[in-house]
């Protein structure tokens, strides 16, 4: 019998658009030899909702995302006066507590990265730190931001992470401050040292922040597994995006014990809108890790092979990659690698 998911798709702004219409190319191209079809709901969302509806996620775009299974999500425009939406990234993440973020990096072939064997995830903590939005003005010019960190949340971040090295390579490292935020990162500290006692086949080191920036450049081949804090995770997992090629390449997904949103690592980059010369990859990717997500492990590793087999090729090259090829063609090329 065949599947059926529901799978939300909200294009976004900017360039969202188009990276989320070359995805939905390739997941229907997948679907023609498979057992499993994917019902697509569109739904508004966006900054350009907020002159319509006064809000970046619309009541009704929210009622459709509950109807489905997982979430395809374009990059969207944040604004940042303050009193303005924050982010619908943030605001889902929320909703449906979708504590992990999960960002993996690796070498691709025929892209200039550091170093050609990198293949490492960068496991964020979603829902509190910084990104909390905990903030105040005391006075004039002086202002306060909450960086709120919980032992469950810290509990559930690191259960999650060493679960994935436990599959992977069995390394995992904790990035803190723990020498500066010593009760904040004192508390995720002693969670990932907690359960790491459930996983003794996994090695297990640790590093603060300023050190990991500089040894993701240094020796980024040598990490596995790295989970962190949410501010920590976002700067880490963009550093080491273009520490592999490129941030068209990286894509991300946002997990929680009952649902996914999935999505690329980069912003909604107004400025080549409706140009159809962005990299489709990051997205495309990001539907290759929702399939996985949903069970669907041979589609997600077929698509991940089409784009490994168009990268190694050289022919379709976006401009990222030092090519002229359009985010159509490489959509195009990516999915008829799906079925060859």
């Amino acid at each position: 019998m065949t599947k059926t998911y529901k799978i939300a798709v909200l294009k976004g702004d900017g360039i969202g658009p188009e990276v989320t219409e070359a995805t939905v190319k390739v997941l229907q191209a997948i679907q023609v030899k498979s057992d499993f079809k994917l019902n697509f709901l569109y739904g508004e969302a966006g900054y350009h909702c907020i002159a319509q509806y006064g809000t970046n996620l619309p009541k009704e775009t929210l009622e459709l995302i509950k109807q489905t299974s997982a979430c395809l999500k374009g990059p969207m425009t944040t604004p940042e006066e303050p009193g303005a939406p924050v982010s619908v990234a943030v605001t889902l993440r929320k909703i449906f507590n979708l504590y992990a973020n999960v960002r993996p990096c690796r070498s691709f072939p025929s892209v200039e990265a550091l170093k050609p064997n990198i293949d490492l995830v960068v496991v964020r903590e979603n829902t509190e730190g910084l990104y909390s939005g905990a903030e105040s003005l005391l006075a004039p010019g002086v202002g306060i931001a909450l960086r709120i960190i919980t032992k469950e949340a810290s509990l559930k971040i690191a259960e999650f992470a060493f679960k994935l090295a436990s599959q992977r390579r069995k390394h995992l490292t904790y990035v803190h401050k723990g020498n500066i935020l010593r009760i904040t990162d004192g508390i995720f500290k002693d969670a990932v040292k907690e359960v790491s006692q459930k996983y003794p086949d996994v090695t297990v080191d640790d590093l603060h922040i300023d050190a990991a920036t500089m040894q993701l450049i240094k020796k980024p081949e040598a990490y596995d597994v790295i989970v962190t804090t949410n501010l920590f995770g976002d700067i880490l997992s963009d550093e080491a995006a273009q520490v592999t090629g490129s941030l068209g390449l990286a894509a991300g997904a946002n997990i929680g014990e009952t649902y996914g949103m999935f999505e690329p690592v980069h912003g909604s980059a107004p400025k080549y809108t409706g140009q159809n010369r962005v990299n489709p990859i990051a997205t495309i990717m990001a539907g290759s890790m929702m399939l996985d997500y949903l069970g669907e492990k041979e589609a997600a590793a077929k698509i991940e092979n089409a784009v490994i087999n168009v990268l190694n090729e050289g022919k379709v090259r976006t401009a990222d990659l030092g090519g002229s090829a359009t985010t159509s063609e490489m959509a195009n090329a990516i999915a008829a690698q799906v079925n060859p």
